[in-house]
C-alpha cells in the first residue's frame, strides 16, 4: 500500500532507511544519510502541502519504501523527485513504480510541468523505473561522495509531453491506463 508520510517515526524511517541500504548495498558512509536527513528535516519544517507531498510504500503493515515530491526552489514549474527508495524487504512487490508514478500524479495534479531528480550510477534498478517512465538524462558529474567515487546523474521528464498514466508492470507508458496505489 502507497500511503502518505504522515504518521509518528515515518521522517526518521526515511532517514534510517537511506542510511543502512546505501551503505550494506554499496558502502556509501554516513555522509548518505545525513543528506537524507537534512531533506527530510527541510521537507518536515517548511513544506507546502498543496504543492510537496511525501509518501511511504508498506507491506504487511511495515515501511519498505519512500519518495518525495517538492518543489525546485531555482524554478517553481519543476517538480523535484526526490529520496526514493525501496527496502529489500519491500522489492519484487512493484513498489517503486507504484511510488513513482504516485508522485508523477500529484506533480501532474499540482501543474508542475515537469519532474527533475538527481541520482548516481549504481542505483540502475531506479534509473531503470525513471527511464521507463519518459525521464531523459541531461546531464552527468562524476564526483566523490559518500566515500566513493561516483557519477552523478541528472533526469527530466516533461509531464506535458508524458503519458498520464501507465498500464501493468513492464509495459511502458500507455495513456488513460490505470495505476493501483494500494495492495
Amino acid at each position: 500500500m502507497i500511503r502518505p508520510l504522515d504518521r509518528p517515526g515515518d521522517l526518521g524511517w526515511v532517514v534510517m532507511a537511506h542510511g543502512e541500504v546505501y551503505w550494506d548495498e554499496f558502502g556509501w558512509d554516513a555522509s548518505m544519510e545525513a543528506l537524507i536527513a537534512r531533506i527530510v528535516a527541510d521537507y518536515a519544517s517548511a513544506h507546502d502541502p498543496e504543492r510537496e507531498a511525501a509518501w511511504i510504500a508498506e507491506l504487511d503493515g511495515r515501511r519498505v519504501g519512500c519518495i518525495f515530491c517538492v518543489t525546485d526552489p531555482d524554478d517553481a514549474d519543476t517538480a523535484k523527485l526526490r529520496v526514493l527508495l525501496v527496502h529489500p524487504d519491500g522489492r519484487g512487490h512493484d513498489l517503486g513504480r507504484r511510488l513513482i508514478d504516485t508522485c508523477l500524479e500529484f506533480a501532474r495534479a499540482t501543474g508542475y510541468e515537469r519532474v527533475r531528480l538527481w541520482t548516481n550510477h549504481p542505483l540502475a534498478a531506479a534509473r531503470h523505473l525513471y527511464l521507463e517512465r519518459g525521464f531523459a538524462l541531461i546531464a552527468e558529474e562524476p564526483h566523490h561522495s559518500f566515500g566513493v567515487d561516483l557519477v552523478g546523474q541528472t533526469y527530466e521528464l516533461d509531464l506535458r509531453r508524458a503519458p498520464t498514466r501507465f498500464d501493468e508492470p513492464g509495459g511502458g507508458g500507455v495513456a488513460g491506463a490505470s495505476v493501483r496505489t494500494s495492495s
